[in-house]
């Protein structure tokens, strides 16, 4: 195991694509996965019984279905002189029965010998990132495709990598305590807003100048928040627990009980300010990139029907300014990720035919960004996040260090 990788997290990871007889149980009461010899690989000879936990994962489900059940790996010619025939047997879960033929599975098995089992859409973003995730290029039917010792530059744990893992319930452990007790005094041991947050991120990075590739700044800026942020809530948490009387409430007899709807209350409040956070901190971090080029644009001003793009350049005043040479305005709008919410920004600012939308999410499928291409939507991302896409999507991609030389140049025309 070693720090900082995928196997802090897997001792092994295994995926394939189902076929009808794995994954419609109303055709097939097989329950058992086909092609399983490379899984010796992983799991040995010998018979085992993991406990697993079960997702269904595709792009448009915020709530994806879970379950826990066990996979069952066994020899079933085990006492035959000289033949062998392993099987991976699994039960009938809630996750199961939304498989669908040409979904892809993925089998993680964990430090602990429990598995994280993944089913993933046919198609989706999702099983376009997961599969870059474990670094797993082709997926054969009906065998599995194996990855072992999963520690390669590939398997280094970075954003677009943390982002994803956490998609699929694995909490990445990545603190930066050296700043811990200066984040608590600065901000009197509570989180700051954003805005704060992201300044304070940026003044740890002195060696990272504004004026460096964005890419590289942006990525940077994003990279270190992150850390910071997980360290300071971390701190926060561990003190709210520990005080033990957070999640009590009073019974009918006088006594106390735990409040398990405080509890959950809480926990949902730990994901939303995580989610909302990331959005805009991305926003923070590029205004000052473009700040401190002397870039001119204004930030979510109207444009028209109350729509409030994120950037608008040259500015708002130009954008209504019916003299103004259409051509040389831009519109960016900015989201940590996209999913659907992409179209939201094809109704913002109307007089501006071309949009630019800068996102730091990874692998977004050919289907979606096709789609983008047809609604005349420029996706622009990092290059740290580039090579997540496949050849045909980079040729298109624009990266940050492009999209500031855009604007430049039509600030200058």
């Amino acid at each position: 195991m070693k720090q900082g990788y995928l196997s802090q997290y897997f001792k092994g990871v295994a995926a394939k694509t189902l076929s009808a007889v794995e994954a419609d149980t109303a055709k097939s009461n097989q329950h058992e996965f086909n092609g399983v010899t490379p899984l010796k690989k992983i799991f040995g000879l010998d018979k085992q019984r993991f406990p697993a936990r079960f997702i269904y994962l595709c792009d448009n489900d915020d709530d994806p279905p879970t379950d826990d059940g066990f996979l069952t790996w066994y020899d079933s010619r085990e006492r035959h002189a000289t033949r062998t025939e392993h099987r991976m047997y699994f039960p009938t879960t809630a996750v199961s029965m939304c498989a669908s033929a040409g979904d892809e599975l993925f089998i993680g098995l964990k430090p602990d010998d429990t598995i994280l089992a993944i089913i993933a859409e046919s198609g989706s973003t999702i099983a376009n990132q997961i599969r870059w995730l474990f670094g797993i290029t082709e997926i054969h039917h009906p065998g599995f495709s194996i990855r072992e010792e999963l520690e390669s530059e590939q398997d280094r744990i970075a954003f677009a990598s943390r982002f994803i893992l956490e998609q699929i319930g694995i909490e990445v452990e990545e603190k930066e305590e050296t700043y811990l007790e200066d984040m608590l005094r600065l901000f009197d041991g509570r989180f700051p807003k954003t805005k704060d947050f992201s300044a304070y991120a940026r003044s740890t990075l002195s060696d990272i100048s504004p004026l460096d590739s964005p890419d590289t700044v942006l990525m940077s800026w994003m990279e270190r928040e992150e850390i910071l942020f997980r360290t300071l809530e971390k701190h926060l948490i561990a003190e709210q627990l520990s005080s033990g009387t957070f999640f009590v409430k009073a019974d009918s007899d006088g006594g106390a009980d735990v409040d398990v709807d405080g509890f959950i209350s809480y926990s949902l409040s730990i994901q939303n300010r995580r989610k909302s956070r990331v959005g805009q901190a991305l926003e923070n971090h590029v205004e000052q990139l473009l700040t401190s080029r002397n870039i001119r644009f204004d930030r979510t001003k109207i444009t028209e029907n109350k729509s409030k793009p994120d950037f608008i350049f040259p500015g708002i005043t130009e954008y209504h300014d019916s003299r103004f040479n259409i051509a040389l305005l831009t519109m960016l709008g900015v989201k940590s990720t996209c999913k659907d919410r992409w179209r939201q920004v094809l109704s913002e600012a109307d007089k501006i035919r071309n949009k630019h939308l800068l996102t730091l999410e990874a692998a977004i499928s050919e289907n979606q960004t096709s789609e983008m291409q047809s609604q005349n939507l420029q996706l622009v991302v990092p290059a740290a996040i580039r090579s997540t896409y496949s050849e045909n999507q980079q040729r298109w991609l624009m990266s940050m260090d492009d999209f500031v030389k855009l604007v430049l140049a039509r600030q200058v025309s």
